[in-house]
């Protein structure tokens, strides 16, 4: 069992809480307002805790960054502390809205979230994962009619053994797990989400991966 902690509790963060906690793992969700979200948080299994995002990232051995990508690198800056010697994993995408609220641009053309993150947090493992398809495939993978990729960029290779796991606690096969080597490669993963308001706009909110075929 490991404790992880998720900053944010909107569909993404509840949907990875629901499945890791259902995995074996002590799992606390952090927000900004710990009881009004634990209030609100229909679906989420009652073992799952609540607390402050400080705390959530204090107390937990692995994070998971869930929180809006435009204003995350700004939020998780100001946890370095609590951050120091932990491995962050990355499954925001840091796009400005298009005028009817999809993703549009990307915040930071010809670099990325995740770079930015390592940067700041030099001492934090930062691992980018998860960020290519909605957020019901990142726990339920098996449930597309063609087998989907995740991809994974980071610069430790100790850490991203160690998200690799657990993505299989996810549901997610070997064979579809794409290593896509250091964290400058979380630029490309990122870019991806260029491509998801047009699918959007044409088909709904079915739920689709961005994948690699062979």
């Amino acid at each position: 069992m490991t404790n992880i902690g998720i900053l944010g509790a909107g569909r993404v963060g509840a949907n990875l809480a629901n499945k890791l906690f259902t995995a074996g793992h002590h799992v606390t969700l952090g927000s900004r307002d710990p009881e009004d979200t634990a209030a609100r948080a229909a679906g989420v299994a009652p073992q799952i805790a609540f607390a402050d995002q400080r705390t959530t990232a204090r107390t937990a051995d692995i994070v998971i960054n869930a929180t809006p990508g435009d204003s995350s690198l700004e939020r998780l800056t100001g946890l370095r502390a609590e951050l120091s010697g932990k491995i962050l994993i990355d499954v925001s995408n840091a796009t400005r809205d298009a005028d009817d609220g999809l993703p549009g641009d990307l915040c930071y053309p010809g670099s990325s979230l995740a770079e930015k993150l390592q940067r700041a947090l030099p001492d934090t493992h930062v691992v980018k994962t998860l960020n290519t398809m909605l957020f019901m495939v990142m726990t339920a993978p098996e449930t597309l009619a063609t087998p989907p990729t995740v991809y994974v960029s980071g610069d430790d290779e100790n850490a991203k053994k160690t998200v690799t796991g657990l993505l299989a606690d996810l549901g997610w096969q070997p064979a579809w797990i794409e290593d896509l080597g250091g964290i400058s490669t979380a630029r490309a993963a990122e870019a991806m989400i260029l491509v998801v308001p047009h699918i959007l706009r044409r088909h709904g909110f079915k739920p689709f991966a961005v994948s690699l075929s062979r």
